[in-house]
This record gives structure tokens, sequence and C-alpha cells, in this order.
């Protein structure tokens, strides 16, 4: 008969701390810092308004009914190159489209999984993003859904006004839902160039005639990609060199502390002005690329001091003595453990990358296809308008502050010293 461990005890409190888990204890230290939540909260809120933005600002209908027959144009359109030339909203009108289908998975594995389902959490997470990039290969060599709908129009680039106009004028029955506000940040009118904020275009349009609301809801997708990609990028990049400065020392650590140190010298935003510079045409992932080759400094020595004091504890020398390989201490038994400054720099690397594009947009070395916040402002700057100077200015403001926000409250969480 197993032993009866009673509440209170020390036995029973060892024992639940490990059932809980090191990242539960984490979340339960962020959750008493309310501005840390508030940051959480508002990062949800722009994923949201990223991933929904064409149900929001949209050039085409929602919903089509002609005599009783329905149409949905606004959903082929998502996948249509024409209306969505570039990679990052396909990524995201993908999440729009699949988005019921990855909560019902979700829900599904949580649910049969019942309280192992803390330990498989990632996995299906994992499992999931790998179906997301499996579709969006899939549908990035062509536009996806160009049937014809009752319009009688592919979800080419067009205006449905006059042909509903002409449907109903014929006698048919004609009903029409458009988004909230009926302009893509791509369409252009030249005869409404810089335009006041009004009813119709609720924060004025730029020198082309575009639509300033639709293009931040839709610039909020650039920001997000970029922060965490290039992110990511720096965070691989600086794991696997610091680790290996750390872990091996000797030569190999000189060797890679040197190179650091290297990099370090040149001033970073300027080397990847030049970078950008040398690129003749240069799209939204040339840009994350650049800041990703050029940021990971800081992570290298921040996971090579960590594992300068991890190598010489007592679980890495009995990991040692069991034989078990290099590459799995390094990776598996190390690493997880000294991972929470790496999250720390990544938050706020977020917030630096969203910085770093919208100055480079700013200066005109971005990608111009896309919506970006940076180029918005510099319209402002060269035309001396207020609306275009104050609604892409607090946008960046906004979202850095709340990355910065989340990523102070996430350093406190993560040092033991600060818990109650």
């Amino acid at each position: 008969m197993s032993a009866v461990k009673r509440i209170g005890t020390p036995e029973a409190d060892a024992d639940t701390a490990v059932r809980i888990g090191y990242f539960a204890i984490v979340w339960k230290e962020l959750r008493k810092n309310r501005v840390a939540i508030f940051g959480i909260w508002c990062i949800v809120g722009l994923c949201l308004i990223a991933i929904y933005a064409p149900l929001l600002s949209f050039n085409q209908p929602i919903f089509v009914s002609v005599d009783g027959k329905w149409s949905f144009p606004l959903f082929p359109a998502l996948f249509n190159r024409l209306l969505f030339e570039n990679a990052v909203d396909i990524l995201f009108n993908l999440l729009l489209v699949l988005s019921p289908l990855y909560v019902a998975i979700y829900w599904l594995a949580k649910r049969r999984s019942g309280p192992r389902f803390a330990e498989v959490r990632f996995r299906v997470v994992g499992l999931l993003s790998v179906v997301h990039v499996i579709a969006l290969c899939a549908a990035l060599p062509e536009h996806v859904g160009s049937a014809e709908n009752p319009l009688h129009r592919s979800s080419a680039v067009v205006s449905y006004a006059d042909e509903v106009a002409a449907l109903r004028a014929s006698g048919k029955s004609v009903t029409v839902v458009y988004p909230p506000h009926r302009y893509g940040y791509r369409d252009t009118n030249p005869s409404e160039s810089v335009v006041g904020p009004s009813a119709k275009h609720f924060l004025g349009t730029d020198t082309e005639g575009r639509d300033v609301f639709a293009r931040m809801l839709f610039g909020t997708r650039i920001s997000l990609t970029i922060g965490v990609v290039a992110v990511g990028i720096y965070v691989a990049i600086g794991v696997v060199l610091g680790a290996l400065a750390g872990y091996y020392g000797g030569a190999i650590d000189g060797l890679i502390s040197r190179f650091i140190e290297v990099m370090i010298c040149f001033p970073s935003f300027f080397l990847i002005l030049t970078l950008a510079a040398l690129i003749e045409q240069r799209s939204i992932f040339h840009v994350m690329v650049i800041i990703g080759v050029t940021s990971w400094t800081g992570v290298a020595r921040l996971v090579r001091a960590e594992f300068l004091k991890h190598r010489e504890l007592e679980y890495v020398q009995a990991a040692r003595a069991l034989g078990i390989p290099t590459r799995r201490i390094i990776f598996a038994h190390i690493l997880p453990n000294a991972l929470a400054p790496v999250l720390v720099s990544a938050t706020f690397g977020i917030a630096s990358a969203i910085l770093i594009e919208s100055s480079l947009s700013f200066l005109g070395i971005g990608d111009l296809t896309v919506a970006s916040w940076g180029e918005t402002l510099n319209t402002g700057r060269l035309e001396g308008k207020l609306w275009l100077i104050l609604a892409p200015g607090f946008a960046i403001f906004f979202v850095v502050t709340v990355f910065n926000l989340v990523g102070e409250g996430l350093r406190d969480a993560l040092d033991p010293k600060l818990r109650s």
C-alpha cells in the first residue's frame, strides 16, 4: 500500500510543485502583475486584429445573395494574389479561414487528454503550426478559389457597386453585406489624395488616395510578423553559438567570443541600413533576415553565461557520467534551464524589431509593397499632415510599449528572488 501524504507536509508540497511545473509557477507569478497582464491582453487583441483585418476593412462583400442564390466572395478573394500579393497576408488569411478548425482540434485534444493536456499542449500547438506552414506553401504558388460567384465576377480587384445597381434595376433581389469599412489597404483613388479624417475615411487618405485606417489595420500584420520572425532568427543563431561557446569553452569559446565582440563593434542600425541598401528588390522577408542576422549577439552572450554556470552543476556531471551524448546534454538538459533570460530578451527584441522595420520604412528602404506604419509616418512628414503622423506614430508607440510591459513582467516572474 502506498503511503498517504498529508496536505501541508513538505513531501506533499514538493510533489505538488513537481506536478505544477516550472512554467505554471512563472505564469502564476506573472498573473500578479496587472500591468503585464494588460500588455498580454493588448497583444492578443493585436493578433486578432491582424488575423481578422479583412472582416473589418476590405473592398469585397462578405455575403452576396441574388434571387436567393448565396455566395461569399470575400473568402476566395483572400487567396487572390492580385489582391494579396505578399506572403504575410496569405499567412494571416489562412489563419482567418482555418482558425475555427484549429480551435476545434485544440479543444478536442484538451478534452481527450484531460489532466495530461499540460504535457501535450506544446505538441498540439507545434503540430498545428506545421499543418499551417504546409497549407501556406500550398496556397502561395497561385490564387485559390477563382470560382464564379452570383455576380459573375472572379475574386479579382473589382467594384461590386455598379453591378449590384444594374441587377437591382433589372428587378432582381440582391442583398450584399460588406465589411464595416469598405476599403482595402491597396485601393488607390487619386481624386481623394490627402483627404482628412471623415466618416468615409476614418483616418483620412495618403498621397495615393489609399485609406489610412485600412493600412493601419493590415500594417498590424507586418509589425507582428517582423517582430516574431526576426526575433526567431536571431534567437536561434544566438542560442546555438552561445551554447557551443559556454559548454565547450577553450578555443571554441575564444573564437566565438571574439566574433561576438567584432559584431558588437559595428553600430547595428547602420549595419542594417547598409545591408538593406545593397538589396535591389527588397521584400519584407529580406528585412526580417537582415534584422535577424545582425541582432543575435545579446542572446549569444546571455546563453554563453548561463552555460558557463550550468556546465559545472551536479546534474550535468551526472549526465556525463551516464554517457549521455553531448548534443543531448546541451539541448535537452542545459538549454531548457538556460532559457529564462532568453525569453525576456526575445520579448524586448520583438519591440526593437518593430521599431527597426518602421525606421527602415520611414527612411524609404523597407518593402514598399506592404502596409508599413513607417511608410505612412514618412508620408505624413513629407506632406505635413497631422493625421498621417499621429495614427502610425501612436500605433508604433502602443505596440512597442505593450511588448516592453510584458517583458518587464516576465523578467520579474522569472526571478526567483521576487517570488512571494
